[in-house]
């Protein structure tokens, strides 16, 4: 499943002919799909169970976003995407938050699929329609199918990548059918497709930026562009799909409106100065320090830790190994004791996180002890390929008491650089067959992790390693990054429940050398290959966590990041203007289905004219 935030595999055929559906067995219509089990929501479900069906309508949000925009497509590679731009479109189906991972219709009315999930058919709503008041029709899904896959960024063609065709049944009804292979989440991921208006592109080059609305069918559109500072969404007061069971409840707001700033903290600033309504904030110290102002005293801004049991991925210094400098896992190990977590929590974070280990922390995908009996039924075939700490240890990255001292880490570093043959020359460490000095470049895209890189950079000069850090602007770090321009970054990977397809394009070969992939460490290993298919073609729950701890294990134990920290909760900052419903799901609080409160509203608008 994908969260986010994503080497062509084949160029797939299209039919625009009806064909009978597929007879491998009679599927009835279903109104959803779960990935494993059974669906929560019942077939006659008025609303889920996080929202409001009521919430009042209107008010205008103000919302900010750091670097700038020079985009309103959010599908392509080119461009910076302005933030919202995706709100205008839906989507053939929608996820729940309250469960590992189901969909239920949007655009479709009803899916069906066999049991063993080789195809899956969607047919529309007759109401469905765009903006311009066109019926939203079968030619519309393929096209969107089909110049998403070709056009559109990388990670769809690894998403989309076990799909072989795209069949039109019917006016209102298209089929996708699979390659040969177990693929359970494909007719999920599927649903998640975002369907574009095939007669407005006919005009225009899809993959190209535009700052000229597009025509979309979603809640909002858009109303008011400036490029790289603002733009202004409004609701669609006739919108088709207000009444349908998912949209119940969501996109609450009359008008929601981006306004862009130079990095983080500017933005904290405008934000205690009323400018905007609602931030979610990452960074601890500004969590701790930044908010003590008159308007959090007096209770007219809002601070709140909403708890969540969604995985919290992977974060950390990522390497790219497709730099021969980072090729040698030992030397990845080695830099890996120089990073002080526990000095790091105590002295910058003010111990707000807990130290990452597992790409999958904070759920039950996480490997922990040693491998079950279960996952060494995937390993063993895949041993003489990976790791052999794999089979014996339990992995943890490395721990410090926090006083900053870490004599006894570093001498661990040292003793692993001079076994791969790097030593010590004049005070700097070099390779002792090459003379090739070991020394990188950490690239950031935001100051805030300047005050990370420091300390990490003062133990490595211990180590006889300089380092250099770089900071740039959003459009240029997104350029280097696409076209893995970079010896260091801070990768951050997000997880779902469900993971799934969506791994081929952040640990798989088939995305190692394509530009703008999630692939952004260079993993080309055929044992994480073999271990992504198992975790995709798991049949049920228990063979899918099964297979996230066996990856998990791989990737872990390869050292591609030096682990950072994370947290069980979301930090949110608001001003007291919003009513939210009672119920926050297992995945974290939902904005779209707050909505302005008239009488706080009112209150804080006299407040901020003061």
């Amino acid at each position: 499943m994908f969260v986010h935030r994503l080497v062509i595999l084949s160029i797939t055929a299209f039919s625009l002919v009806a064909i009978p559906a597929v007879n491998a067995d009679d599927p009835a219509p279903a109104h959803g799909l779960a990935m494993h089990g059974d669906l929560k929501y019942s077939p006659d479900f008025k609303n889920f169970e996080y929202v409001n069906p009521d919430a009042p309508k209107g008010g205008t949000i103000r919302l900010s976003a750091i670097g700038g925009f020079d985009s309103l497509n959010p599908f392509i590679v080119k461009g910076n995407a302005a933030g919202g731009a995706a709100f205008i479109y839906d989507t053939l189906m929608t996820s729940s938050a309250d469960e590992a991972f189901s969909v239920y219709g949007q655009l479709a009315k009803t899916v069906r699929t066999p049991k063993d999930r080789s195809w899956v058919e969607f047919t529309l709503r007759d109401e469905a329609r765009w903006h311009d008041g066109k019926e939203i029709t079968a030619d519309d899904v393929i096209f969107s199918y089909e110049t998403l896959v070709s056009k559109g960024a990388p990670f769809y063609r690894f998403y989309y990548g076990s799909v072989e065709r795209a069949v039109k049944v019917g006016p209102k009804t298209v089929r996708f059918d699979f390659k040969p292979g177990k693929n359970r989440e494909l007719p999920l991921i599927l649903g998640q497709l975002t369907v574009l208006p095939k007669h407005y592109w006919a005009t225009r080059e899809f993959d190209s930026t535009t700052l000229e609305p597009p025509l979309g069918s979603g809640p909002y559109k858009i109303k008011r562009v400036e490029a790289n500072r603002t733009i202004v969404l409004e609701r669609v007061p006739d919108y088709w799909g207000k009444d349908v069971p998912v949209n119940k409840g969501i996109n609450n707001f009359e008008t929601l409106e981006f306004e862009y700033y130079r990095d983080a903290q500017v933005a904290i600033e405008a934000f205690t100065g009323g400018r905007f309504d609602f931030r979610r904030e990452n960074s601890s110290k500004a969590w701790a320090t930044s908010y003590k102002v008159p308007a959090v005293d007096k209770g007219h801004i809002k601070l709140e830790r909403f708890d969540h049991n969604r995985p919290a991925g992977m974060q950390g210094f990522a390497y790219n190994i497709r730099r021969d400098l980072f090729k040698d896992p030992a030397v990845r190990e080695a830099l890996a004791y120089a990073f002080d977590f526990n000095w790091s929590n105590k002295n910058l974070f003010y111990g707000q996180y807990a130290h990452s280990r597992s790409y999958f922390d904070n759920s039950e995908l996480a490997a922990t002890g040693l491998p079950s009996d279960a996952e060494l039924t995937l390993l063993e075939p895949l041993r003489s390929s990976i790791p052999p700490e794999v089979f014996t240890k339990e992995y943890n990255p490395p721990e410090t008491d926090g006083s900053g001292k870490i004599r006894g880490n570093l001498r661990t570093a040292s003793k692993l650089l001079r076994d791969a043959g790097w030593v010590i020359k004049d005070g700097v460490r070099v390779n002792e067959k090459t003379g090739v000095k070991l020394e990188f470049e950490i690239l950031l895209s935001s100051p805030i992790f300047e005050r990370i890189v420091l300390p990490f950079s003062k133990n490595l000069e211990k180590l006889g390693v300089k380092t250099r850090t770089r900071t740039v602007e959003s459009a240029q770090y997104r350029r280097r990054l696409d076209t893995f321009d970079y010896d260091v970054v801070v990768g951050n990977w997000g997880q779902s429940m469900s993971p799934g397809n969506e791994q081929r394009d952040s640990w798989g070969s088939v995305s190692v050398d394509q530009q703008g992939s999630r692939n952004i460490v260079g993993i080309n290993d055929p044992a994480v290959d073999t271990l992504i298919e198992k975790l995709i073609a798991a049949p049920n729950r228990k063979a899918l966590v099964t297979a996230a701890r066996a990856l998990d294990r791989v990737l872990q134990w390869n050292h591609f990041v030096i682990p950072h920290f994370h947290a069980g909760y979301d930090r949110i900052a608001y001003w007291d203007k919003f009513g939210k419903p009672d119920v926050t799901p297992a995945s974290g609080t939902q904005f779209l289905s707050w909505w302005v409160d008239k009488e706080k509203a009112a209150v804080i608008n006299d407040v901020r004219k003061k």
